[in-house]
């Protein structure tokens, strides 16, 4: 926790943060614009009641009991129409905030989340998804709450203490000299205890991003959880991360909540003041007794909002470090854009060169090292090799999910950095060892990368993925929605429709990263040789663990630290007895 402190003990740039809230803001110009009419207008009709309250007042005589009810009714009367407009504006003012605030935080979302799908793939890598769902979600609940009421107060806060000041002074100058005392006193108090919350209320966001993602990845792998019996020691990991948590949330609202009471007490030791010179102002005939009472609900009015503004400070400091956040995400650098003369591939054979390729995630630990590499058009080439050994990196770098660190991937002889990533990423088909499904029909899951795809061409496609059978006894057939990310079919079904999606694409060509590895080998073996007459004249890379699954590539590429160590077919690299025939025995003996 200490450490974690330190860490933020310089707050962020909160001008920035605040004009960056102002921008979202502007976009709704004439909605603010009205608002601030409102708030205007709503609270110099409520300062109008302490003066007329005066009046009322000095509507009695003192010691002689004689009243002049007329003049009483007459201003209690304004006073009510007064406060009743008054209510009505300001209700008007609260349910337009609602609005505004609704638009704002609808268009913070958009931008997060269309933010989210241009970030490069090594974002989400090194982040958690539960962090990341904490920000568009809890973070911005957060910066929505202010908008809808702190925003409000604040203003409110501004004009009644301009208001209440003014009055003051027209009323009695001399009891506004104790104002003079008090709210530099309140200013200071408040300013003091916020420099020191302010971080507070930023660790509580980080420790709260840090508990959901922990939480998300638990849920995730439950059933590796129970079946290595770790729910015990879970479940004490989970009480330290959500101790962490709560002790970041009491301490931003514990040292929070100071502000309020210290203010409030200088507040009330200014209205102890005002009773007791304003007593002897009226005894020495300066001021008459409706004078003083206009002026001690003027000075409530004025020291009111003071009170108010230091309590919501702690909910302010809360949306702030949300809102830097959620911008510090938006901030993070997207996929580069493509160079100005990028070629959009257009009718691509699929020819493939890799040229004394080395890459690594961090720059100082390579994983891929000059490595050279031919996939010829229409043929399928098998990627092997021991767990570590630059497989699925390879994948990464021909679809430019990262770029190469020296040399250069080539497509049909063109360097993929000088062609546009979308018009790359269309010519190949994926298929994941770690499937993705949405929810939605088993059709629309089919036809996810082809808009515009019939029943047919989708149908075909499931039974060249030997999954049509499955499909036909599924309650609607291929209208049944799958739910939760499929979970009501198994994993190898899900592999199979995400097999099935490969194929439909049509794509000139195709990667599979382990994609059968929950389906038995029989059906694993007929995928394959449905796969290999739909691929005709595509190019195809497969990695694969089970050898025996890809003993029919047109060339298989054993990589080993980075680098191809032997290449060729199954029948030539067995009979070389070298890497690959190790690895081939201790598979199978």
């Amino acid at each position: 926790m200490a450490e974690g402190q330190k860490k933020y003990e310089k707050p962020k740039n909160r001008k920035k943060t605040i004009l960056r809230l102002g921008g979202y803001m502007i976009q709704y110009r004439y909605l603010v614009l009205l608002a601030l009419i409102l708030t205007v207008g709503s609270n110099l009709l409520a300062l109008v009641g302490p003066m007329l309250s005066g009046y009322a007042i000095d509507a009695i005589e003192p010691g002689v009991g004689k009243v002049d009810f007329s003049r009483v009714f007459y201003y209690v009367g304004l006073m009510v129409v007064f406060y009743v407009i008054s209510s009505i504006l300001s209700y008007i003012l609260s349910v337009l905030m609602i609005h505004i605030s609704r638009k704002v935080v609808y268009q913070m979302r958009e931008d997060v989340f269309t933010h989210l799908l241009a970030l490069p793939v090594g974002y989400f890598d090194t982040h958690q998804t539960g962090d990341i769902i904490s920000r568009i979600s809890y973070d911005i609940d957060t910066v929505n709450a202010s908008l809808t009421n702190d925003l409000v107060q604040i203003l409110t806060t501004l004009i009644t203490v301009a208001g209440a000041f003014a009055m003051m002074v027209v009323i009695s100058p001399k009891l506004v000299l104790i104002f003079a005392f008090t709210v530099p006193l309140s200013v200071l108090l408040t300013k003091f205890i916020t420099g020191k919350t302010r971080p507070l209320f930023r660790m509580r966001s980080r420790r709260l991003g840090e508990l959901n993602g922990f939480v998300e990845e638990m849920i995730s792998g439950q059933k590796t959880l129970k079946a290595y019996h770790q729910e015990e020691n879970t479940i004490h990991k989970f009480d330290g991360k959500n101790e962490e948590a709560v002790e970041a949330y009491y301490r931003a609202e514990y040292y929070g909540s100071v502000v309020g009471p210290a203010v409030n007490f200088v507040n009330n030791l200014s209205l102890a003041l005002v009773s007791m010179f304003g007593a002897l102002l009226f005894l020495a005939g300066q001021m008459r007794i409706g004078s003083i009472s206009s002026f001690i609900l003027y000075s409530r009015k004025f020291s009111g909002p003071i009170n108010e503004a230091a309590n919501i400070m702690s909910e302010l400091q809360s949306a702030l470090a949300a809102a830097e956040r959620v911008f510090h995400m938006l901030d993070e650098p997207t996929e580069a854009a493509d160079r100005t003369a990028a070629l959009e591939l257009e009718a691509v054979e699929g020819d493939v060169v890799l040229e004394n390729v080395c890459f690594g995630y961090k720059k100082d630990q390579q994983i891929i090292r000059n490595l050279n590499l031919h996939a010829a058009s229409g043929k399928l080439v098998a990627v092997v090799g021991p767990t570590g050994a630059g497989k699925t990196t390879l994948i990464n770098l021909l679809m430019r999910f990262y770029d190469v660190d020296t040399g250069r991937i080539c497509v049909d002889g063109h360097d993929i950095c000088d062609v546009t990533r979308a018009g790359l990423r269309r010519a190949y088909a994926m298929v994941l060892q770690d499937t993705w499904l949405f929810e939605g029909t088993v059709f629309d899951n089919i036809a996810y990368g082809r808009q515009g795809a019939t029943l047919e061409e989708v149908t075909d496609a499931a039974k060249a993925a030997r999954i049509h059978s499955y499909i036909r006894r599924l309650p609607q057939g291929y209208d049944t929605v799958l739910t939760d990310e499929g979970t009501n079919i198994s994993k190898g079904q899900k592999q199979l429709l995400t097999i099935a999606r490969a194929m439909l694409l049509d794509a000139p060509m195709l990667i599979l990263d382990e994609a059968t590895s929950n389906v038995d080998t029989r059906t694993e073996q007929q995928i394959q040789q449905a796969m290999r007459k739909l691929m005709e004249h595509k190019t195809c890379f497969v990695i694969a663990h089970r050898l025996s699954t890809i003993q029919n590539a047109d060339v298989i590429l054993v990589v080993n630290h980075g680098e191809i160590v032997e290449q060729g077919t199954h029948g030539e690299l067995m009979e070389r007895e070298g890497f690959y025939y190790q690895m081939y025995r201790a598979q199978f003996e």
